[in-house]
């Protein structure tokens, strides 16, 4: 692209063989080739541009189309989704005349590359995501993955990226209320940054993606267009990595969190004055993805002079502009009579704001640069026609014999093997990390890690707005061992456990959303992988009633040959008519009855202990139950309106024996216990799901297990609260001062 001179459309009719460098953009031959039967003749470089990038993997979804299609074929009837995929954000109806916008989304190889800007920008652009619904974002949640805790670059990628996330989110003013921090040697060299956003809207001031009406004004406010991030969707998240990955620092964006905040409020002020026709963020693909997407939805055609872009760096060529993939920048639809109240908002706010363009009706994206015709395409073929693939796929050539199940040596000593594994990176306490964030600024955070989930309170975020006791809970799981054991069950089993944390603070689910993180899809055993994981999750959201929104794709995770394992990260969102009436985490004060809800099974397939102890990965992940899921939802919000539940924790990685640790260690209050079976280790350690642990008022307990035996969902008493040791009786006691610094000593170890 550093041609001297100007490739117009006009030379490019004239000049039909000359090369262009379509294969360093990452685009395929054939894939040229359909641009050039597209267009009638060769692209001019800046048409190339947007091809490349718009047809990406990471902007296009070429390879995953034919797959996520089913999200949308087999959704639940849902009466609260207002918004479904296809939007920059999904949007649900919560009540009392309130939505909710939410949407996860990776920034995966730029963290690899370049940790601090990489997750900041990540951070960055999902927030851009939901303010481009209409939305004021209230709330962010992360879900992070890195290679084995001791590995020397694990220290630089980790630490770069939780300053990222902290600085900009903190920045911002956005509470960090959850998320994941796991460990496994396959990240190494691919970490997963995967970003949520949560934002707040009336259902009645939704706004889209769209550029209706000829002669309304096309407005770039925000940041100045620079040279950082140029290439950044197909270069960075549209291949694997190799070793020179650390050449690609210029694909990685830069962020300013100051602007960014100035554009939340710019904005939001914006939308009040109903004086945007349509929005769209300028994040992967930048100005090429907005005004592609923004036309193709509109009238179908926009007029562009891409010289009033506004430039931090007047070198910059037609070409570069438009990949460019500079931060904080929105792209705005304006009637002409508004422009002049558009602008004089945008000045008060210190935001800077440009007239590059005019909407038209002629069905052509046409953009202009030194007077000359340099873009002239169908603005739809970019942004909705680019290549679909049916990629072959077939189950891994060593599947069956990893499903083999392997006879793991029982531990002599039930103790000291709970404390190895409340002590391993994956269980341990998380504080190290999630201390750098501001979990409470607002003042609407009403839960925040190490809670199950995350739950934002929703009075008074809108000024004038009718009050509500309403809150909005968030949770995000996935459990990549599962999933390498067996997609299409992992996939659920991550929904189920983010559906049962959201359940467990006495929230109604009601919707989803999910980041697929996966290796190449032209690997074959890759592809059997993404599809089971679909087919899996698109079945349990039927099953569970709870429709996806949206979400994100990111291919490629791997070096060489070398794939992460299949990870899909799943986000639940939840709603509970009254915050007052939440479930607490752990056990809140002594005296309460220890209770069990769910049935216990011997499944130790992708365990923590199988992982921690004997470092092995083999057989089955725990088996799904869908319909129990739904039940013990069931019982924990009613249980909660009805105020039975003093406490909750949901059992998951390390089974009971972390459960009973956590929860006594939320509020530092001890139990006493009793095992419900025959077998003291299955009891500690299994990880079957569909289950929580319960603390109950002895008055209550009646009551919790006639509403249990109504939904038939197994409901054992276990033993009361109180004291300061955990205690398993006739197995094990723990003092809590034991427990807390096994608990919380191991990342400050690691990481310093």
């Amino acid at each position: 692209m550093s041609a001297r001179h100007l490739d117009t459309v006009k030379r490019a009719h004239d000049t039909p063989d000359e090369a262009l460098p379509y294969a360093e953009l990452g685009m395929k031959p054939d894939e040229y080739e359909r641009v050039r039967a597209i267009l009638g003749r060769r692209p001019t470089s800046s048409e190339l541009a947007i091809y490349s990038v718009m047809w990406s993997e990471h902007c296009s979804y070429k390879s995953s189309k034919v797959h996520l299609r089913q999200f949308a074929a087999k959704a639940p009837v849902s009466a609260a989704l207002l918004v479904g995929m296809g939007e920059n954000a999904g949007v649900v109806d919560i009540g009392d005349g309130w939505a909710a916008t939410f949407k996860i989304e990776s920034h995966n190889h730029p963290s690899y590359v370049e940790p601090h800007q990489g997750a900041a920008t990540g951070v960055g652009g999902i927030v851009r995501d939901i303010m481009s619904m209409g939305a004021r974002p209230i709330a962010v949640m992360d879900s992070l993955r890195f290679g084995g805790a001791a590995e020397p670059d694990t220290r630089r990628v980790l630490s770069g990226v939780v300053g990222g996330i902290s600085h900009y989110g903190n920045c911002l003013g956005l509470p960090n209320i959850g998320g994941e921090v796991v460990f496994d040697p396959c990240y190494l060299g691919n970490p997963l940054v995967n970003a949520l956003c949560v934002g707040l809207l009336r259902k009645d001031q939704i706004k889209l993606a769209t550029a209706p009406g000829p002669g309304n004004r096309v407005v770039l406010f925000g940041a100045r267009t620079g040279a950082d991030g140029i290439g950044g969707a197909s270069v960075l998240a549209s291949a694997t990595f190799e070793d020179e990955s650390h050449t690609k620092r210029p694909a990685v964006q830069v962020g300013d969190p100051f602007m960014e905040k100035l554009l939340i409020e710019c904005c939001l002020e914006l939308f009040e004055k109903d004086l945007v026709v349509g929005i769209q963020d300028l994040g992967a693909a930048g100005v090429s993805c907005a005004t592609t997407e923004l036309a193709a939805k509109g009238t179908g055609g926009m007029a562009v002079d891409l010289d009033l872009v506004p430039l931090r760096d007047p070198t910059l060529r037609p070409e570069e502009i438009l990949m460019s993939e500079s931060q904080e920048r929105m792209m705005a639809v304006v009637a002409p009579h508004d422009v002049p109240a558009f602008m004089d908002i945008c000045a008060r706010w210190d935001v800077p704001a440009t007239v590059i363009g005019e909407v038209t009706d002629s069905g052509r994206l046409v953009m202009t640069w030194n007077g000359e015709v340099i873009v002239d395409i169908p603005p739809g073929t970019a942004a909705d026609e680019g290549p679909v693939y049916e990629r072959p796929y077939h189950e891994p050539a060593g599947q069956h014999a990893l499903n083999v199940a392997v006879d793991l040596p029982r531990p002599d000593d039930l103790r000291a093997t709970l404390l190895r594994l409340l002590g391993s990176p994956n269980l341990a306490s998380k504080e190290w990390v999630t201390s750098q964030y501001d979990r409470y600024v607002r003042g609407n955070t009403v839960l925040a890690q190490p809670a199950d989930a995350g739950m934002i309170r929703i009075s008074e975020v809108m000024p004038g707005a009718t009050p509500t006791r309403r809150g909005i809970a968030l949770a995000t799981d996935g459990n990549g061992r599962y999933a390498k054991l067996d997609p299409y069950a992992g996939a659920q089993l991550a929904l189920s456990e983010a559906y049962r944390n959201v359940a467990a603070t006495g929230a109604r689910p009601l919707a989803v959303t999910n980041c697929l993180n996966f290796g190449s899809p032209e690997d074959p055993e890759v592809m059997w992988q993404f599809a089971e994981a679909v087919r899996g999750l698109a079945d349990a959201c039927r099953t569970l009633g709870v429709p996806v929104t949206g979400g994100n794709v990111s291919f490629y995770n791997q070096t060489g040959v070398n794939a992460i394992n299949p990870t899909p990260v799943v986000g639940v969102l939840g709603v509970i008519d009254d915050v007052a009436k939440r479930i607490r985490p752990g056990f809140t004060a002594e005296g309460l009855r220890v209770v069990l809800l769910g049935d216990t099974a011997e499944e130790f397939g992708g365990s923590e202990y199988a992982h921690v102890v004997h470092q092995r990965l083999a057989g089955l992940p725990p088996r799904v139950d869908l319909v129990a899921e739904r039940a013990l939802a069931s019982v924990l919000v009613s249980a909660a309106a009805d105020g039975l539940l003093e406490g909750s924790h949901d059992l998951s990685d390390g089974g009971l024996a972390i459960a009973l640790a956590e929860a006594c260690l939320a509020q530092g209050v001890g139990c006493s216990v009793t095992l419900p079976g025959h077998d003291a280790f299955v009891d500690l350690f299994s990880e079957s799901a569909a289950r929580v642990l319960v603390a109950v008022r002895p008055e209550a307990f009646g009551a919790l297990a006639e509403l249990c035996a109504r939904h038939e969902v197994p409901c054992y008493g276990l033993g009361t609260t109180g004291g300061s040791s955990l205690i398993v009786e006739e197995v094990m006691e723990i003092p809590l001062g034991e427990l807390r610094l096994t608990h919380e000593r191991t990342l400050p170890e690691i990481f310093g």
